[in-house]
């Protein structure tokens, strides 16, 4: 079983390194500006029952979450875009600013990871938004001027076109100082059960990890299944694990005689901040806040939330420009192929959404 699971995890390798492909990629949403600081995405790439591709994403200016508006005014409008030819090209439908996704008063600083999810009779999008709220007393004075806590909210509608806004509300938030900041959900049906993976951040900004909930119909959370379902690594993920997509891989090749597997994306960094490296050691991307690069795990689907690190000693997935950043990696499937797009540094340290797909035969030469 053992040559089994290695002969599995090669082919995952494989198929992962094919379709986040940094030099194949190109640019399809781009950013406001080109220079640091400007990127879009932090989302989900969806196919709806039209067989459209359907992806939301945040745009975001200059700035630093972990010093407040006064460092940029950071992220600014949540979006939905729609392709209608195969991902050839990406029309906006629509966008929110900050004020239109205030909820209860609660005033909105800035927009961060958002996830479309499609249910039988309804389409939910989930976003993550910082807003303007005070830390708990016994970390109060830790709070720095023009920040807030990070929270998740929904809104839905009957279709893509119709989702209201005006409905949000949220559904998960924490007060407590290990676990202050709840952001960036990814949804997703598995065994007949509705999960969300989320990020999670102290109070002192100094690690983030990936918590799991079940979620009712309503998009309530019924119950935390995990508070930390992809423990951080030893490695260059040691300070981030951040999970960001799960897709289903395809049953040919090898994989016919196996149960369902699914491939997971997630971020990953050393460190927070950039660390200055050692001028007699090797310069490598080690990623860091708004910076991070990726890694892939895996897992049966029967077996979930049993997740398995592929990337255990080092990224799989960097970019070739900038700081070396790719990250936010989300990915979906059809009869046709695989589809994903991703968070890409650039030369001028911008950070645009680029896009690739994988078709059917490509993929049944990887796991033959």
């Amino acid at each position: 079983m053992d040559k089994e699971i290695r002969k599995l995890e090669q082919r995952l390798e494989k198929l992962g390194e094919a379709l986040i492909d940094q030099k194949k990629a190109r640019v399809i949403i781009e950013s406001y500006r080109r220079e640091k600081g400007f990127w879009f995405g932090g989302g989900k790439l969806i196919r709806d029952k039209q067989s459209r591709l359907i992806l939301s994403g945040r745009y975001r200016n200059a700035g630093d979450s972990r010093y407040g508006l006064e460092a940029g005014e950071r992220g600014l409008e949540l979006a939905v875009f729609v392709s209608r030819d195969q991902g050839l090209s990406f029309q906006k439908i629509l966008s929110w600013g900050k004020k239109d996704l205030a909820n209860g008063g609660k005033e909105v600083i800035s927009i961060e990871g958002s996830c479309l999810y499609l249910a039988k009779d309804r389409v939910w999008l989930f976003v993550s938004l910082e807003k303007k709220l005070g830390y708990p007393a016994s970390v109060k004075e830790y709070q720095k001027p023009g920040t807030g806590i990070w929270e998740v909210d929904v809104f839905s509608g009957e279709t893509i076109e119709k989702l209201n806004a005006a409905e949000i509300r949220t559904v998960l938030s924490s007060l407590r100082p290990e676990r202050l900041h709840i952001k960036d959900p990814v949804v997703f049906d598995l065994n007949k059960q509705t999960y969300m993976f989320y990020c999670q951040h102290p109070f002192s900004w100094t690690c983030s990890y990936t918590g799991l909930a079940r979620l009712r119909n309503n998009m309530e959370v019924q119950e935390i299944v995990s508070e930390d379902v992809l423990p951080r690594g030893y490695c260059w993920d040691v300070a981030v694990c951040r999970l960001t997509c799960r897709v289903p891989v395809p049953r040919v090749g090898f994989l016919r005689e196996l149960p369902p597997v699914s491939l997971y994306f997630y971020d990953g960094a050393e460190c927070m901040r950039e660390h200055p490296q050692s001028e007699k050691g090797i310069v490598r991307p080690r990623g860091f806040s708004c910076e991070e690069i990726s890694g892939l795990a895996w897992g049966f689907d029967e077996k979930f939330p049993e997740i398995y690190r592929l990337s255990l000693h080092f990224p799989f997935f960097v970019s070739d420009q900038g700081t070396g950043c790719s990250r936010y990696i989300s990915a979906t499937g059809s009869e046709d192929g695989l589809f994903a797009c991703w968070q890409k540094s650039m030369a001028d340290f911008s950070q645009p959404l680029v896009f690739h797909t994988l078709n059917r035969k490509e993929i049944e030469e990887i796991l033959k």
